[in-house]
C-alpha cells in the first residue's frame, strides 16, 4: 500500500433494523418526525441526511441521489432541529441584541439630570436599531437549514432513517412515514 493513500475507513452498523423513507416536502418531513416523536420514537433513533459539504467530505463526490444513499452505510447523518427550536434561536438573537441596546441606552441616561420620560425614550432609540440588528441575524441562522432541505430536494428527496426497536415499532414507523407522503419507504436490518 503507498504512504500516500488513506488507510480505508471501518463502517461498523448495528444488528437493529431501521426504516428509511425519502421526502419530497419539508413539511411532510417534518409531520412524519413529529409523529414519531409523540409516538415514543426517541430523538436519537431518528435521523436526516447530513448537509451538502459533509457529504461531499465523507463520499468524496459532489454528486449524490437520495435513493443511492438510503441504503449506503457511509452516507453521513445528522440530528433533526425542529422549527421551534429555530424560531428559540432567532428569538434569543433578536431578543439579546435589543437588551443589549437598551441597556446602552439606559446606562447613557442614568446621569442626575435625565427624566424618566428621556431614559425611555433612550431605550426605545437605543433598542429598536439593535433589535432591527438582531432580526437581521437572527434570519441568518436559519439560512443553512433552508439551504440543505433545498440542496436535498435537488437530488431527488430528503432522507430520513427511523432505527426500530421491535415489529411493533416497525409497523408503526413504516405506516408514519407513508401516511406522510414518504416515497420508498422500506426497512433494512441494520442501523448506524
Amino acid at each position: 500500500m503507498d504512504q500516500t493513500e488513506p488507510a480505508p475507513q471501518r463502517m461498523q452498523v448495528i444488528d437493529i433494523p431501521e426504516a428509511v423513507a425519502i421526502f419530497d416536502r419539508r413539511d411532510d418531513l417534518h409531520a412524519a418526525i413529529y409523529d414519531l416523536r409523540t409516538l415514543g420514537f426517541s430523538r436519537h433513533d431518528i435521523s436526516l441526511l447530513a448537509r451538502q459539504d459533509v457529504l461531499e467530505q465523507k463520499l468524496g463526490r459532489a454528486y449524490w441521489r437520495a435513493d443511492e444513499l438510503a441504503d449506503d452505510p457511509k452516507a453521513p447523518r445528522a440530528a433533526f432541529v425542529s422549527e421551534d427550536a429555530i424560531g428559540a434561536l432567532e428569538g434569543s438573537i433578536a431578543g439579546g441584541f435589543f437588551y443589549i441596546g437598551s441597556m446602552i441606552a439606559m446606562a447613557a441616561m442614568l446621569g442626575p439630570a435625565s427624566t424618566l420620560a428621556a431614559s425611555i425614550a433612550a431605550i426605545a432609540i437605543g433598542g429598536t436599531p439593535a433589535a432591527v440588528l438582531g432580526v437581521l441575524l437572527a434570519r441568518r441562522a436559519a439560512l443553512p437549514h433552508q439551504r440543505n432541505y433545498a440542496s436535498q430536494l435537488e437530488h431527488g428527496g430528503m432522507l430520513l432513517w427511523v432505527r426500530l426497536r421491535d415489529a411493533a415499532h416497525r409497523d408503526l414507523a413504516v405506516k408514519i412515514l407513508q401516511g406522510h407522503s414518504g416515497r420508498e419507504v422500506h426497512v433494512h436490518g441494520w442501523s448506524m
